[in-house]
């Protein structure tokens, strides 16, 4: 087992940024976040010269999240660590005998306390409690740990991990936007709206080009109602497809069968950003 990484107050890192967070969570809940991370980020993991650094940050009150977060990490790059960075000293500690070669459990939040840059943060639903003019300030705290090559990606899923959307940033700032969901539980595109991460979530309103985008989705979908007869995957690909005419999608078909798409961030990012 590893030893306790718990970082005492007064370290160098100073007192952990952030609140609380409900810590709700469930083994799996992230999975598709987790899948699309190694798919897409994988290359640039296995370009790095010592192993890659992955932070889970705020996984909550159980640690299923940075487990798996491990595991699925490896398929990439086998030489990946994972540490799981809680603000909450209780959840740190029920973690730790979840530790084990490759990974860690420690105090902290925004700051990020662990030395040198970072090839991966993960921060699913800890921004959803926070005022939307926190975000900017949080994602470039950051993008600053990263290294030239890292990736952060922040988002908010539902319980059981059936929709999630995420916005991808490097150094630069947010890159792309990211929609998943379980298909044969998608009734409309639209549905994934109350699972947009906290910079879009209160811009789905008439004027603002989210709203347009999922507009479009929506109508994308009804149009592709014929192809409902071969599965919804088969629904979702000619959809995403058709909308691609109007919208930077970034991804292709591979990406597409998992029901998901990608657009890139200026074509949604909030008007006057």
């Amino acid at each position: 087992m590893a030893p306790r990484t718990t970082l005492p107050q007064g370290s160098a890192w100073g007192r952990p940024q952030g609140t609380v967070t409900r810590g709700t969570t469930n083994p799996n809940r992230l999975r598709r976040q987790d899948r699309w991370i190694a798919a897409v980020h994988g290359p640039a993991l296995r370009r790095s010269g010592p192993p890659p650094l992955a932070v889970d940050l705020g996984y909550g009150a159980a640690p299923w999240t940075a487990v798996e977060l491990l595991t699925r990490l490896r398929t990439a790059d086998p030489r990946t660590r994972v540490v799981g960075i809680e603000i909450e000293p209780a959840r740190v500690a029920a973690a730790q005998p979840y530790a084990r070669e490759g990974l860690e459990f420690r105090h902290g939040g925004f700051e990020v306390p662990v030395a040198g840059e970072v090839a991966l943060i993960r921060a699913a639903n800890v921004l959803r409690q926070y005022d939307e003019a926190r975000v900017a300030d949080v994602w470039a705290r950051l993008c600053a740990r990263l290294s030239p090559e890292g990736l952060l990606v922040e988002g908010t899923c539902d319980e059981i991990g059936r929709r999630h959307v995420w916005v991808a940033l490097d150094r630069t700032g947010p890159r792309t936007v990211t929609f998943a969901t379980r298909l044969g539980s998608l009734d409309r595109p639209s549905d994934l709206a109350e699972r947009l991460p906290k910079a879009l979530i209160h811009r789905n309103v008439p004027g603002e080009p989210v709203h347009a985008f999922l507009r479009d989705f929506d109508r994308a979908w009804a149009a592709a109602a014929p192809y409902a007869s071969y599965g919804a995957r088969q629904r979702w690909i000619r959809t995403v497809r058709d909308l691609a005419a109007d919208w930077p999608v970034t991804d292709g078909p591979r990406r597409w069968r998992q029901g998901e798409i990608t657009v890139r961030w200026e074509a949604l990012a909030p008007v006057g950003r």
